[in-house]
């Protein structure tokens, strides 16, 4: 749903003002989009994983110990490439683990009642909503 007039108005002194007062800041946000980024490398990683295999393969046809050690670490990179970049890329959420003595008491708690601590917050979003469109 676009905005209205108004909340773009305000949007744009919103930016004026930030990017007056904190220009760094702005320009560090102003650059794109984080999940963006995230995927690219994570795509990246993918290819790498494939490269590596490939010269991998490669190498070992070729009965070449160093191409096949160079495919390996390519691949080893990519893998690793991947595996930090995954959780930017998609949004996942880790789930949030205790204190090290907590072993399952109130996690197990937590997880049971995950649905109910989340209602106030929808609750408050929701009628954030209600509020802005109804004026």
């Amino acid at each position: 749903m676009p905005l209205s007039e108004h909340e773009q108005r305000l949007l744009e002194q919103i930016e004026r003002a930030l990017v007056d007062d904190d220009p760094k800041f702005a320009s560090s946000v102003r650059t794109g989009d984080r999940r963006l980024k995230a995927r690219r490398k994570l795509q990246i990683g993918a290819l790498l994983v494939v490269v590596g295999f490939a010269v991998l393969v490669g190498g070992a046809v070729a009965e070449s110990v160093p191409l096949g050690v160079l495919g390996f670490l390519i691949a080893f990179g990519g893998a690793v490439l991947g595996v930090l970049h995954y959780r930017g890329a998609t949004g996942a959420v880790e789930p949030t683990t205790g204190p090290a003595g907590d072993r399952g008491g109130a996690s197990a708690a937590r997880g049971r009642s995950g649905r109910g601590s989340r209602q106030p917050m929808r609750n408050r979003l929701e009628e954030r909503f209600r509020r802005r469109y109804d004026q």
